[in-house]
């Protein structure tokens, strides 16, 4: 996006003056910047910032800003071109205000001056490096369940590439994040910063529920919102017709609602949404979006739990689709968020009972009853031997010194259903069938202790098997007949990804909105405030 002729011209003042104060007068102190106080300056700056004091070690000590150099003025120049572009990305502005170090600046009178702001030249590139590629926060000190870890780039790796770099504005410009989805949110973002200076979407609907057929002022506005929201053409009507029925299924949609034209409560509470949260949402995507460091050209699995759905994305086309279910939000239940590779399906397998699961839910019954209760599940020593209820003491045996495992053998009945799909990981976490099938029918599905049940496991198999399977219904369910568990390893291990996102687009650039039941895109938001991050009109 050009910039405007104005910012241009600030930016190029800020730079100039930034380079005349970086000039000493003439005869005050030697130019020679190998002068050992510079050194000596540059070494005590970088005190506690390892890779900074790392970089400087392994150059000598030479600048990479402060010198007279073409390309030391051409990097300077870039860099305080492009922070100027930081809240554009959502980036903390006040993270890169340069008042104090263009006083630095002007001030220079000494190598040892030179030298201090040669280091803060450099942290204040790291700082806009990192945060613009990797993102500004780390995620498991925000939430236990935000297992991600983002590929922070090592700094002084950052700092060799862009000194060789033939042109710095160019090479400042590959940190931005190169997905679509990035740039589609970030033309949502300009879009909503747009709207709400101009006021918003208005009124919201004051009603509890509308339907089709009512008529009246609460139908006017919700008439109004639907338009102001880009659902409606423009209309006079003032009852609740067909044009606002499908206005209403279209905005349901890409609110994950269920489409049926019907402004329930669930509906007029998601239209009563300010466009402030919407931009919030549309923030810590960005964030989230800088995490998230993958290959979307070749086949993976997207899973994003606020949406309750799972994907197989091909080349950047979904090509298969399905409901899934997550975890509930309680406790240790609540499905985490990290990035795998699945290698291989189990058909007909046994369920391994999670100990939680085998001491919390299921112990207390058997020893009440005698180990009466659960009796579609084994005891497994720990030889790995079934052991015969009848012979247990279950008088004995507490959470605590229970010795058994609990193992469910393959049937239809299976609480992992007739098929799994296994990533190993230490979180314990895959994607399985299940029997409870009416739990799909729901808009929110968040019922499991932590895996991913599919709606449609089988299809899911089919399409995972088709690059390696001439037929790979006939070959799925041949295995399936056999009743008996059968490991099949996937010939190409696809990535899978566990996301959560409220809000993100379609290939069109349509955005939608997810209810953020797990409450993380909260803390997320809270702790981008709290680094620095305001919406435009709140930067005070």
């Amino acid at each position: 996006m050009p910039l405007p002729r104005l910012r241009k011209t600030f930016i190029y003042s800020i730079a100039a003056a930034a380079l005349i104060g970086l000039t000493p007068p003439a005869g005050a102190v030697s130019t020679d910047l190998r002068f050992p106080a510079f050194a000596q300056a540059v070494a005590e700056a970088a005190v506690g910032h390892d890779e900074v004091a790392a970089f400087y070690r392994e150059t000598g000590y030479q600048p990479i800003w402060t010198g007279q150099e073409p390309g030391e003025r051409a990097r300077l120049e870039a860099l305080l071109k492009a922070i100027l572009s930081a809240g554009d990305h959502a980036l903390p502005v006040s993270a890169y205000d340069t008042t104090e170090l263009q006083a630095m600046m002007r001030a220079v009178s000494s190598p040892r001056d030179r030298g201090r702001v040669e280091v803060e030249l450099t942290r204040l590139f790291l700082t806009y490096a990192h945060q613009l590629q990797s993102g500004i926060l780390t995620p498991s000190q925000i939430d236990a369940g935000m297992v991600r870890r983002p590929d922070r780039r090592d700094s002084t790796d950052l700092l060799t590439s862009f000194v060789g770099a033939e042109n710095p504005d160019a090479f400042l410009h590959t940190l931005v994040p190169t997905s679509d989805e990035y740039a589609r949110l970030m033309h949502k973002k300009f879009e909503l910063e747009r709207l709400i200076s101009a006021g918003g979407w208005g009124p919201t609907v004051p009603a509890s529920a509308l339907r089709p057929g009512d008529v009246g002022m609460t139908v006017v506005a919700l008439r109004n919102r639907l338009v102001a929201m880009g659902y409606l053409d423009r209309s006079a009507t003032i009852t609740y017709d067909a044009d606002i029925q499908r206005a209403v299924q279209r905005f349901q949609e890409n609110a994950g609602l269920s489409a049926d034209g019907v402004a329930g409560p669930s509906t007029i509470r998601a239209l009563n949404v300010a466009p402030e949260e919407r931009l919030k949402s549309i923030i810590v995507a960005m964030e989230r979006e800088r995490w998230l460091s993958i290959d979307r050209q070749n086949r993976y699995v997207w899973v994003n739990l606020t949406d309750f759905t799972a994907r197989i994305v091909d080349g950047g086309k979904i090509t298969f689709e399905t409901r899934a279910v997550v975890g509930q939000n309680r406790g240790d239940t609540r499905t985490p968020e990290f990035s795998d590779t699945m290698e291989h399906m189990v058909i007909n397998p046994s369920w391994y009972v999670p100990r939680s699961i085998s001491v919390n839910e299921y112990l207390p019954g058997m020893i009440a009853s005698g180990g009466g209760s659960a009796g579609h599940l084994q005891l497994i020593d720990g030889r790995g031997n079934v052991v015969p209820r009848s012979a247990v003491n279950w008088e004995a045996y507490s959470p605590r010194n229970f010795p058994y495992d609990l193992k469910q053998p393959p049937s239809r009945g299976n609480a992992l259903g007739l098929v799994k799909f296994m990533f190993p990981n230490k979180y314990n976490i895959y994607l399985h069938d299940t029997p409870s099938k009416s739990l799909f029918n729901n808009e929110v599905r968040a019922y499991s202790h932590g895996c991913v049940r599919l709606q449609k496991p089988f299809e899911f198999a089919y399409t995972l098997l088709a690059p390696q399977e001439a037929d790979p219904k006939t070959y799925f369910h041949s295995v399936l007949d056999t009743g008996r568990e059968t490991q099949v390893n996937l010939v190409n291990p696809v990535p899978v990804h566990l996301v959560y996102r409220t809000a993100y687009s379609d290939l069109r650039g349509q955005m939608s909105y997810r209810a953020d039941i797990y409450g993380r895109d909260a803390k997320v938001w809270a702790a981008l405030e709290a680094a620095g991050v305001r919406l435009p009109g709140y930067e005070s």
